[in-house]
């Protein structure tokens, strides 16, 4: 595949949050891993913009990609309130309360998250079928 990972998250959330634009930073001093990679495992800031560019900071999202096993699993919440639910992204989608990490219903604006990481965690997974 030849899109880095910063792209592949930034398309996929632009698909999946419209009418969000998204911009993707690596969270941590390291750069995003490659691609094709043996380990994906990364934090990620995705910032958001409205259609005609102004920043929504209330919108911005923090993405976890993890591997435990062989499994890939993504954790998604936001930046500007951690009591607000996070969702853990398995085979299946897990709401989680921010303050309690108690499973929680899924919140009203919680289904573009939930396409987001389905979508992702596809698209990824599919990327290091051929790193091994």
């Amino acid at each position: 595949m030849n899109a880095d990972l910063i792209q592949l998250v930034a398309a996929a959330a632009d698909l999946c949050r419209k009418p969000f634009r998204h911009a993707v930073l690596a969270r941590d001093d390291s750069p995003a891993p490659l691609l094709g990679q043996d380990s994906l495992d990364c934090c990620l800031s995705l910032h958001a913009r409205d259609a005609s560019g102004e920043r929504c900071p209330e919108a911005d999202l923090e993405l976890e990609i993890y591997q435990s096993g062989r499994d890939l699993h993504l954790t998604l919440a936001w930046m500007s309130d951690d009591g607000r639910p996070i969702l853990w992204q398995g085979s299946h989608p897990v709401w989680m309360d921010g303050h309690s990490g108690l499973r929680c219903d899924r919140p009203a604006e919680g289904a573009p998250l939930e396409a987001l990481a389905r979508r992702l965690r596809a698209l990824l997974a599919g990327s290091q079928d051929g790193a091994s």
